[in-house]
């Protein structure tokens, strides 16, 4: 995700005030800033339009404080909420708000969360093995480590984490965890640095980036509430609606890539000979492929360099 604070830059943040510009002109306009963060987009895009009004959804309950204090020049704007991305159907419609006019999703982990060594998202700090965006929650990485089987911690690593040593890695950690449970990053680190065979080690950055990946999307349930969300964001927005995502690995990039071309596709059965007025689109792709940031933002935001964007727009009400 992209931040504001200081030291943390949006991620592509002309881009994503570009494509949301006609969208959210109007006054009145609503935009669902689903991955709030620390606000970095949500202020940008709020100074850009004086009468937009913003819903911030996170579920990072420190993110949601330290955005309430950054945002609170703009008054009765915004309104800030705790819940997960796929809440947002049952959130607006609690608020009688059936349509809005931009949709922001910036996924995966903030750079505050990764700096904050008590997190346990990063593998260059040793801290408890925890990755909760959201800390009100049960299930921690440590949790996942010390009870589920070797079978279900491999396919957790090779789906999520695409990691090619996924099976010696779980094996490894089952072996560990029978002397004494795992707690810290730095225990997992050399697990999985011990696992993968050297000249493995020397390309793709850190070993255990793949690992990290795999289990923050477990202890989240990322992936299956960016599939539950990305339908019912679609379904929410008004015609001229815009939505815009931020992905930051393969798996994220493909499922939007997947929820965008069917939303923008004509179902008519084939072998008709017109189009059927009832399937046409009933949005079109503003981007072709993934954007990716310029090199002049990769050197002032190295972090930005795995970002992915895609973006649509509705245009026209379903049948």
């Amino acid at each position: 995700m992209g931040e504001s604070a200081a030291g943390h830059l949006p991620v592509m943040v002309e881009e994503v005030l570009g494509l949301f510009e006609p969208a959210l002109q109007p006054r009145g306009a609503i935009l669902v800033d689903a991955t709030l963060g620390r606000a970095g987009h949500a202020r940008a895009l709020l100074e850009a339009h004086p009468g937009l009004a913003l819903i911030g959804v996170d579920t990072d309950t420190q993110a949601l404080e330290e955005s309430r204090r950054l945002l609170a020049p703009y008054g009765e704007r915004v309104t800030l909420v705790h819940a997960v991305y796929d809440e947002i159907p049952e959130l607006l419609s609690g608020r009688g708000d059936q349509r809005v006019q931009g949709i922001l999703f910036d996924l995966g982990v903030s750079s505050p969360q990764l700096d904050d060594p008590a997190r346990g998202f990063a593998y260059s700090y040793d801290a408890p093995l925890d990755m909760r965006m959201d800390q009100t929650r049960p299930l921690t990485a440590a949790e996942v480590l010390n009870t589920y089987p070797a079978r279900q911690l491999a396919r957790i690593l090779r789906d999520y984490g695409e990691e090619r040593f996924a099976r010696r890695i779980a094996d490894a950690v089952v072996r560990e965890r029978a002397r004494a449970p795992l707690s810290t990053t730095s225990q997992l680190a050399e697990i999985v640095r011990d696992s993968i065979p050297a000249p493995a080690r020397r390309t793709g950055g850190h070993p255990a980036k793949r690992t990290f990946q795999a289990l923050r999307i477990e202890v989240n349930g990322e992936l299956d509430a960016l599939h539950t969300a990305l339908p019912g964001a679609l379904d929410h927005l008004a015609v001229g609606g815009r939505i815009v995502v931020l992905a930051y690995h393969s798996l994220e990039d493909r499922a939007v890539k997947s929820a965008l071309a069917q939303a923008s596709a004509d179902t008519t059965p084939p072998g008709l000979p017109v189009p059927l007025e009832s399937a046409r689109p009933e949005f079109r792709l503003l981007t072709r492929g993934a954007q990716r940031p310029s090199e002049a933002e990769l050197a002032r935001n190295p972090r930005a360099a795995p970002a992915r964007l895609r973006a649509a727009e509705r245009i026209r009400d379903a049948a």
